[in-house]
């Protein structure tokens, strides 16, 4: 569980990131924090591993206050994947990034070489093995990047803007997977402007503006609520337009999800054709 309370953050530069921010996330929770650049979403989530420390106010992981233990430690339980993996990447090799963190908690090698291996077939990395991940894609690198947390096995998963640079398909596979995670217990929170992305994985969402946070709820309930997202400067998923638009025809307004808004076109067409 993460609780964060009355948290305050102000950068070197005089710059208040945090104001007075109030969260909690409980354990095998899904969550994704929305806002604008600037909002204070990646100020708060490097909170929750130690990597800022708190002007004012307290986030406590399980139980620990952050302020009092080492990054070292909040990475057992807390893995982040930054937004950049240049940020996060410096290994020669794919396979050698990946079994870093495994070393230094202590691992043995037969350990560590089955958890290298099913990070690497998980993310479908493994003809990268022996590549050093600076020649990689940005996609791929973010890829590394995730299987170099995963393969730790950490309690909390922490993804800054994941969909950054990828296809489709890598899209559509990291929902999946996501929600495999999910649905294993693990915590996921996701900090992403990618609103499609979001709608179609539908967890509770938190929505920041100028370091506060000023809702939180379902997907469907945030995401359908016009002057909410534009204050927040997140756009509407374009499923939620086109329901908005339908709704005088009888059709639900509350609609996020592709393939729910198929389902309720498909049967609404069967409807029709049997009564013609």
């Amino acid at each position: 569980m993460i609780i964060v309370e009355n948290l305050y953050f102000t950068y070197p530069n005089g710059v208040e990131a945090l104001s007075g921010v109030n969260l909690r996330i409980e354990d095998g929770e899904f969550v994704a924090i929305m806002g604008q650049n600037g909002a204070g979403k990646t100020t708060l989530v490097k909170h929750m591993n130690g990597l800022l420390k708190p002007t004012r106010g307290r986030v406590l992981v399980d139980g620990i206050d952050t302020r009092r233990v080492s990054v070292a430690r909040l990475a057992r339980k807390v893995g982040l994947v930054f937004q950049n993996p240049d940020h996060q990447l410096f290994s020669e090799t794919v396979e050698e990034e990946i079994s870093f963190a495994l070393k230094n908690f202590g691992y043995d090698e037969k350990t560590i070489k089955e958890r290298v291996d099913w990070a690497l077939n998980m993310l479908n990395l493994e003809r990268y093995r022996r590549i050093s991940p600076f020649m990689l894609s940005g996609g791929e690198k973010k890829r590394v990047a995730l299987a170099s947390v995963l393969a730790w096995d950490p309690k909390i998963i922490i993804l800054d803007e994941p969909t950054i640079g990828q296809d489709y398909m890598q899209k559509e596979k990291l929902r999946q997977f996501i929600l495999q995670l999910n649905q294993q217990g693990k915590t996921i929170v996701v900090v992403t402007h990618d609103v499609e992305f979001v709608a179609e994985c539908n967890p509770r969402i938190i929505l920041m503006k100028q370091g506060k946070i000023i809702a939180s709820g379902e997907a469907e309930e945030i995401l359908t609520n016009e002057d909410l997202v534009k204050e927040a400067y997140v756009a509407l998923p374009e499923i939620a337009k086109l329901f908005k638009c339908l709704e005088e025809y009888g059709f639900p307004r509350n609609v996020i999800d592709v393939y729910e808004a198929a389902d309720l076109i498909y049967k609404r067409l069967r409807a029709r054709n049997e009564r013609i």
